[in-house]
């Protein structure tokens, strides 16, 4: 699963409420499927400019994501690397595309259940619920410090 970053989860929450909010969604398109609207998000690239970029590379997201190479100068590179700096793998990236990770569809309000890749209702909840999936394997690795009186001292202690 992704490396859970702080600027992930943000980006999959705002990609999330600009789609209920009415940002162009089509499944079909590079620069308004997905990973269109998540890479409008963090690039600030219009769906027109991903689009543009997208199709200087050969396939879907998945297929681009598979075949990216880090030392390229392709325009396509430069996208698939925003998507992997901010920690998504390739099989991240198709799984965004198609709304498959299981470890997410588990979580889903309500439990387990399939979801459809070119629905929008579908895309938010599953851009809602893996951001909330990742918040809390980044909480799991934040250390608190916690205070304690003690004997009228106060300690302190790092918690887990």
């Amino acid at each position: 699963m992704a490396h859970a970053t702080i600027e992930l989860i943000s980006a999959l929450r705002e990609t999330a409420t600009r789609l209920k909010n009415g940002a162009t969604y089509a499944w079909g398109n590079h620069g308004a499927c997905n990973c269109g609207n998540l890479l409008q998000v963090i690039t600030r690239l219009s769906k027109d400019e991903v689009l543009q970029y997208a199709h200087s590379g050969i396939g879907e997201w998945t297929e681009l994501a598979e075949d990216y190479c880090g030392i390229t100068d392709a325009p396509v590179s430069l996208l698939i690397f925003k998507l992997q700096q901010l920690g998504l793998t390739p099989t991240d990236i198709h799984n965004l595309e198609y709304l498959e990770d299981k470890d997410v569809l588990k979580c889903l309000p309500g439990g387990f259940r399939w979801l459809n890749r070119n629905k929008r209702e579908d895309v938010i909840i599953y851009f809602e619920t893996f951001a909330q999936v990742l918040e809390e394997k980044l909480l799991q690795h934040i250390e608190l410090p916690y205070k304690s009186l003690v004997n009228n001292k106060i300690i302190e202690e790092v918690v887990a």
